[in-house]
């Protein structure tokens, strides 16, 4: 719409605006109650007229929502009215609302709130409609919503202004309202399973608890540099020292990490730690989790993604790291220099890098994407998990699993390193290879004093939520699931941020 065009109509809907103050409504609305959800009211019992029949009116209703289609004219309109929850047709009769709400009529525009009375009933053509008996006016809307309901397409204004996404494309408000049933799931299942919500500190004295590059911060009062939360990790663990022997947290994390369509600078987590249990539990928990996350979203365990149809059905296949290597790489992990000559094949370099980094990235490269699963990935390379603890029958391998999906790393838990001497030893080591951000090894003292003091055997699993929501709801980008994804804004050349028209990152 040119902006032109745009400024005209909102002068008018503005006109409009004064018109229905000037009949003594307020124009923004007052408390509505006893309003019912418009789903709850199409679920209503009314008589439907057999053909030749005269309709009988059904129940009294009271509805609320913002129009969405109008047509009619003279003293007769319909409009189309949707809430969070459905749409329904509204009948508005002159005769039938008497003068005080037909002088509204005039000055109802397209994205406008109203409340309307009415009895529930269908029309002769079998539409089932709210006839009005009375309208209260909620909401001006001052600007022109996409044209015919069905213009915002644009993808990337769909993320910038999700707003307008929200009521103009019912898809998308059934998404997010899906991704909260699925939140809302897992804590559910976690309180069945005895685990207790907690909160930790978004704003850390130390990176820690995942490989990733954090945002800083500075806290001016006590002079002194801070960074969003890239792990809740070893907080939660802190309190497995304190004697709270479930603990979960689902919240944000912030990782200073390019974006795509698996990856947003900011998304949720869930972080769980169950005291006297190992990875094999963290498995059985993660199934619980998503099986019971489809079920409370419907459409079965057998779900679309992309062109694909991914089988949740439950147990997954549990696979061995290097067995996989072996499949897909077709290379001995043991066997170092036949590793490195295939990791050069696949254009990777291996010059001055640890032994496990260079195995670390031929997986990534040949392995990962072959995933379809669900699968789980354990028993990965010791040195590269250095919050894992290794297994008895073999320090070399740390109990660990990753959850894959088409690819898509879902989830990853260990069996937590639990020995304080071993763990400062590993905060403290370096790999030869890998970049400072990609690496665990920042010390944190007061989290080893704290495992000084006796750490139960644990399971811990952190799962994505962000990508958890983009499969199950076979959405192919992140930002289809996160309600305000970062975007950056295009600065115009009077320097200010223009909102109207921005460049996607």
């Amino acid at each position: 719409m040119a902006e032109e065009s745009r400024d005209s109509l909102e002068a008018v809907r503005a006109e409009k605006l004064k018109r229905i103050a000037g009949l003594g409504i307020d124009p923004w609305g007052q408390r509505f109650d006893d309003h019912r959800a418009i789903a709850d009211v199409r679920a209503l019992e009314v008589p439907k007229p057999q053909e030749g029949e005269t309709p009988e009116p059904g129940p009294a209703v009271r509805i609320a929502g913002r129009i969405m289609l109008r047509r009619g004219q003279g003293k007769v309109v319909f409009l189309e009215v949707r809430d969070w929850t459905e749409r329904i047709q509204v009948f508005i009769g002159k005769k039938q609302v008497g003068e005080q709400s037909w002088s509204l009529v005039d000055e109802l525009d397209l994205g406008d709130l109203i409340g309307v009375d009415g009895t529930l009933g269908y029309t002769k053509t079998g539409e089932l409609t709210v006839f009005a008996t009375e309208l209260t006016f909620l909401g001006k809307s001052l600007t022109p919503p996409p044209e015919k309901w069905h213009g915002l397409t644009d993808q990337e204004m769909r993320y910038r202004r999700r707003y307008v996404d929200l009521f103009a494309n019912p898809e998308s408000l059934q998404t997010f309202l899906a991704r909260s049933k699925i939140i809302r799931t897992f804590r559910k299942v976690m309180e069945e399973r005895g685990f207790i919500e907690v909160e930790t500190p978004t704003m850390q004295s130390i990176a820690g608890g995942a490989a990733a590059r954090p945002f800083v911060t500075h806290h001016n009062t006590l002079d002194i540099d801070l960074f969003l939360r890239i792990a809740p990790e070893l907080y939660l663990k802190r309190l497995l020292v304190g004697g709270m022997e479930r603990v979960f947290e689902i919240g944000r994390v912030y990782r200073n990490e390019g974006i795509s369509p698996k990856h947003n600078p900011e998304f949720t987590m869930m972080e769980a730690y169950q005291a006297y249990g190992d990875y094999h539990s963290m498995m059985d928990l993660t199934e619980a989790l998503i099986c019971g996350a489809i079920e409370a979203i419907g459409g079965g365990y057998q779900r679309p993604w992309g062109e694909k149809t991914v089988d949740f059905t439950a147990p997954w296949p549990r696979r061995t790291y290097h067995d996989l290597l072996r499949e897909y790489a077709e290379v001995d992990p043991g066997d170092f220099d036949a590793v490195k000559a295939r990791a050069q094949r696949a254009g990777i370099a291996t010059a001055g890098k640890d032994r496990d980094v260079v195995i670390s990235e031929l997986f990534e490269a040949l392995v990962e994407d072959n995933l379809v699963g669900p699968v789980f990935v354990i028993d990965y390379p010791a040195a590269i998990c250095p919050l894992t603890k290794r297994k008895a029958s073999n320090p070399a391998v740390a109990e660990r699993f990753e959850l894959f999906v088409d690819g898509i790393e879902l989830a990853n838990a260990y069996t937590e390193l639990n020995d304080p001497v071993l763990q400062e030893t590993l905060f403290r080591s370096q790999l030869a290879g890998m970049a400072a951000e990609e690496s665990m090894a920042k010390m944190d003292d007061d989290f080893v004093r704290a495992l000084k003091h006796a750490m139960p055997p644990a399971g811990g699993l952190g799962v994505g939520m962000d990508r958890l929501c983009m499969l199950l709801l076979n959405k192919a980008s992140i930002r289809d699931v996160v309600l305000f994804p970062l975007m950056r804004p295009q600065v115009s050349q009077a320097g200010a941020v223009d909102v109207e028209d921005e460049s996607e990152i």
